[in-house]
């Protein structure tokens, strides 16, 4: 049965005889359905740009309440060299950033207006066609396409993409809370409340119920990504095979990105860091997570590959009779030879040997706050260069100006920063234990 026809025949039933005649005049049922879809794109990217800017001030304010709080840095799984907390932070909220700036640009693509008619060639409406168009997309504040898409999903599918995206990196951040939440390593935790119970067999457990429910989320995302980007193989000028999967895959889509970004933002927000926790698992390497600088102090001397085989040889013998890194190296005569305990001490302090991670940060922040100053408050707002219509005529057949959309005025000069500056001297202690979405 038609997908449609009841719809049409009940508004005709609740409509007046004469207004009911003019039901779907001249449109197909692909005209109203791409239009709704546009219309709910358009709430699910402003729901997104919200929370992505949320996140984005949450990465930033930790990456700059840790930008020194000292954690291994893992490369395979193993700690390789020390990092801060911060650094992470900072390497996600760029991360964030990128999605901000896409979703930006293709704003404008997913506010696209239909109306076409059966093949697409708007040969309904006579010559007033196009005017009719405008005028329709302008009254739902959606863009005037400038020729039919209904074979041309690409917008559905860049959508479906970037959603996508969007879920790896914040499943991304959920993985990486999992992993370091773990009673043996313990360098982070999620917002708990009492009363939330983590195992029915288990009671002492406190699961990583966000981190979880948010990898699920981004599993289902990319699958569904792959079905609508199927969607972009159709068929002559119109083909329900490929357009139809949509009414399944976006839905979809659009559900799951809200709930994981809105899993994520409670999770950030409540996130415990346990920084003695990062400065004993850096600890527990004995020094050996320094191995590289005092390889590259040696190579200054016998050069790189020789100092590399030296410190190799001597860390993997001190490890297995369970020496420390220092008692490895002062108990070889190759490195004794050529540096004194004095200078061996000062390659073995931490802090000297993060490199330019706190300059990276200040950058990423200082980059982010011109960025968020240059936002618009609202991905749809006036103040928004995404939504623009065509002028087809001066006047149209009845008299009346076509409606015209201001562009981005200068209107970002009279908004003031959202404050990432003032939140630098925002107290340790400063927010409420546990994240006001605790249990959620």
């Amino acid at each position: 049965s038609h997908s449609t026809l009841g719809l049409i025949r009940e508004l005709q039933r609740v409509l007046s005889p004469e207004a009911g005649e003019w039901v779907y005049f001249g449109a197909t049922v692909q005209d109203i359905t791409d239009t709704w879809t546009s219309l709910a794109l358009k709430r699910v990217a402003e729901i997104a740009y919200r929370d992505l800017r949320a996140l984005e001030a949450c990465l930033l304010d930790d990456a700059l309440r840790h930008r020194e709080t000292l954690m291994p840095g893992r490369t395979h799984g193993q700690i390789g060299l020390p990092i801060t907390f911060g650094f992470k932070c900072a390497v996600l909220a760029r991360e964030i950033r990128r999605h901000i700036e896409r979703l930006k640009q293709i704003a404008p693509r997913i506010a696209m207006g239909q109306l076409a008619g059966g093949v697409g060639s708007v040969s309904s409406y006579g010559a007033q066609g196009l005017l009719l168009l405008e005028h329709f997309c302008a009254r739902l504040d959606l863009n005037t396409p400038d020729i039919s898409w209904d074979t041309a999903r690409d917008n559905i599918a860049e959508f479906a993409n970037l959603s996508a995206l969007i879920a790896g990196t914040l499943a991304k951040i959920g993985n990486e809370i999992y992993s370091l939440q773990k009673p043996e390593v313990n360098e982070v935790a999620e917002p708990f409340k009492m009363g939330v119970v983590g195992s029915i067999t288990m009671p002492h457990k406190r699961n990583p119920e966000f981190s979880e429910q948010i990898v699920t989320l981004a599993r289902i995302i990319r699958s569904q990504a792959a079905l609508l980007t199927e969607g972009m193989l159709q068929e002559h000028e119109r083909d329900a095979r490929s357009w139809k999967a949509e009414w399944y895959g976006l839905p979809e889509v659009c559900m799951a990105l809200g709930k994981a970004l809105d899993l994520t933002k409670c999770m950030l927000d409540g996130l415990v860091v346990h920084e003695a926790a990062m400065r004993r698992n850096l600890d527990l390497t004995r020094g050996y997570v320094l191995s590289e600088a005092v390889m590259l102090a040696l190579a200054e001397q016998v050069g790189k590959q020789s100092a590399h085989q030296i410190v190799y040889e001597l860390s993997m013998r001190g490890v297995e009779q369970g020496l420390t890194f220092k008692q490895a190296l002062l108990a070889d005569e190759r490195v004794t030879a050529r540096m004194s305990e004095r200078e061996i001490d000062a390659l073995l302090d931490y802090r000297a040997h993060i490199g330019q991670i706190p300059d990276m940060i200040d950058r990423v922040v200082q980059n982010a706050d011109d960025a968020r100053f240059a936002d618009p408050d609202m991905l749809y707002s006036q103040h928004s260069p995404v939504l623009r219509h065509h002028r087809y005529r001066t006047t149209d057949a009845w008299g009346a100006a076509p409606v015209s959309r201001t562009g981005r005025a200068a209107a970002v000069q009279a908004r003031r920063p959202d404050g990432l500056r003032a939140r630098r001297q925002q107290s340790k202690n400063s927010r409420v234990p546990g994240g006001r979405c605790a249990g959620a």
